[in-house]
């Protein structure tokens, strides 16, 4: 047994680096930049009007980049082709990356590209040399939002296009009135002409030189352990003398980096949550197990009466019951005085303004909030467990170990208890070690429902806001639980079936 249980767990090792490879591939694509959503959206290239302003924006956005540690590589190696570049990850926006990329899978050149690259950002800068006025806001305005589909594009026809319309704004005549009697025709972005040109002659360069060829060279590059996936997993402590103090990610280190809503670290909101939710399944689970073995069983041995089959027909009703819809009614109907009657609180787990009291009173009041949540959770797995148990039940009943026991004259007790009811816990084991996981995934309709701060609840906030840190981390958890679970089920499989045995018998 026990060295089945060392082999499981030497499994879990591979499985769980794909688990975790292909939740840190989602996290890489997932839609928006995960910069940009820390920052809450507030930096985008073109929003600001003035240099320092800009200059700040885009210094804020490294430094909450390295903070976030995404100024590293990704994985430990790149294999791609030879016309990528390999410190493709230093370009500032994920935006600008994909432009990038999208532009050298076409022409090959990086060294045009890169040229290109910075062509842009000095044409960009450039603007900031214009005196803002009246005369020059519509053409600035026009320059502006070119640019910002520019440099998210990489089709020929419409970078041709989009220069045209930069072009025509930086060329734009406009009559300036000198005095009351003079007026004369300027060109308010004049002084962005020597970057313009110089970007059309970049492109134009890249476009000539082009070597799409090099698409198809392969090309490998190591990276080591200096990457986001490691510091992710393990931290930065394998790279660095002293630990950076901007980045201390490591999964199995217990940190799970930080919320991109509110700066908190992600470990702070799942301890608060998972706390919540462990109590509500645990209480959820003993009253289910206390109910429906024991009303299984006597199913069971009942079959065919007017008791089996009244009660088959309710636990069948109440199993076809949506927990939504029910939720919805007991709040409707039990803590609302305008449609039923003011019994239950409406949401949550406590009463403010009890934080103070005795113990006794806070407890009778978390007590007095549980009770429609648990009634929730509870009446539709006791109502499939109690059927399961049944079937389990009348299924071992009539094997011939059983009738042997009866033919020794043993007591109902003995044979419903110790011989029938042990053998019947297969299937229940089986649809049991799928509870653990759901004790830290919670339950996300209840959990909403009656507004409880749970796993469930958390993980749903989560996905909304796409903060990305708190999902992956539950999904990682939610594995490991899957993993775990199971290796308890076999044991459990062996504990009460003796004829199951995980270790090797001689012939």
């Amino acid at each position: 047994m026990f060295k089945y249980i060392f082999k499981r767990i030497i499994y879990f090792i591979p499985t769980l680096f794909f688990i975790s490879l292909f939740t840190f591939g989602l996290s890489k694509i997932a839609p928006g930049d995960p910069v940009d959503l820390r920052l809450a959206g507030g930096l985008q290239s073109g929003n600001s009007s003035q240099q320092a302003d800009k200059l700040a924006g885009e210094k804020q956005y490294l430094s909450m980049k390295k903070k976030l540690g995404l100024d590293i590589p990704s994985f430990y190696f790149n294999f791609g082709s030879s016309a990528i570049s390999d410190t493709m990850y230093k370009i500032t926006r994920k935006n600008e990356i994909e432009t990038l990329e999208a532009l050298t899978e076409q022409y090959g050149n990086w060294s045009e590209i890169r040229n290109y690259y910075l062509s842009l950002k000095a044409l960009e800068s450039s603007k900031f040399s214009v005196p803002k006025s009246d005369n020059s806001y519509a053409g600035l305005k026009s320059f502006a939002n070119n640019y910002n589909k520019l440099i998210n594009t990489a089709e020929d026809d419409k970078i041709i296009h989009f220069l045209g319309k930069m072009e025509d704004a930086i060329n734009k005549e406009v009559m300036v009135e000198i005095d009351s009697v003079t007026k004369e025709k300027q060109v308010p972005l004049a002084s962005m002409k020597p970057a313009f040109e110089k970007l059309k002659a970049s492109y134009a360069t890249v476009k000539e030189t082009a070597t799409p060829i090099k698409n198809w060279i392969p090309k490998f590059v190591w990276y080591g352990a200096k990457n986001q996936y490691h510091v992710w997993l393990f931290g930065n402590t394998a790279f660095t003398p002293k630990e950076d103090p901007n980045i201390k990610y490591g999964f199995f280190r217990g940190d799970f980096g930080n919320s991109y809503l509110d700066g908190r670290p992600v470990k702070s909101i799942i301890w608060e949550a998972v706390g919540i939710t462990v109590q509500l399944n645990i209480i959820a689970l003993f009253i289910g197990v206390l109910v429906s073995i024991p009303l299984g069983v006597k199913l069971a041995k009942k079959r065919g009466t007017k008791f089996d089959r009244g009660t088959s027909i309710f636990l069948f009703i109440l199993y076809s019951l949506p927990d939504f819809w029910v939720a919805t009614m007991f709040i409707v109907y039990f803590t609302t005085p305008e449609y039923g009657m003011d019994w239950f609180p409406t949401y949550g787990l406590t009463t403010q303004g009890l934080e103070n009291a005795p113990f006794m009173t806070r407890m009778l009041d978390f007590l007095h909030h549980l009770i429609l949540p648990i009634i929730v959770m509870t009446y539709g797995a006791f109502t499939y467990s109690a059927r399961q148990m049944r079937g389990s039940m009348i299924g071992v009943m009539q094997q011939d170990y059983i009738r042997t026991a009866v033919a020794k004259g043993l007591s109902d007790k003995v044979v419903t208890w110790k011989h029938t009811f042990r053998n019947s816990l297969i299937p229940i084991i089986t649809m049991f070690a799928s509870i653990l996981p759901s004790l830290i995934g919670g339950s996300m309709i209840i959990e909403i429902i009656f507004n409880i701060n749970g796993m469930g609840r958390a993980a749903f906030t989560a996905v909304l806001a796409r903060n990305y840190p708190v999902m992956f981390t539950v999904l990682m958890f939610s594995a490991i639980l899957v993993m775990i679970s199971m290796l308890l089920a076999d044991l459990m499989y062996a504990a009460v079936d003796p004829r199951i045995s995980f270790s090797k018998k001689k012939a």
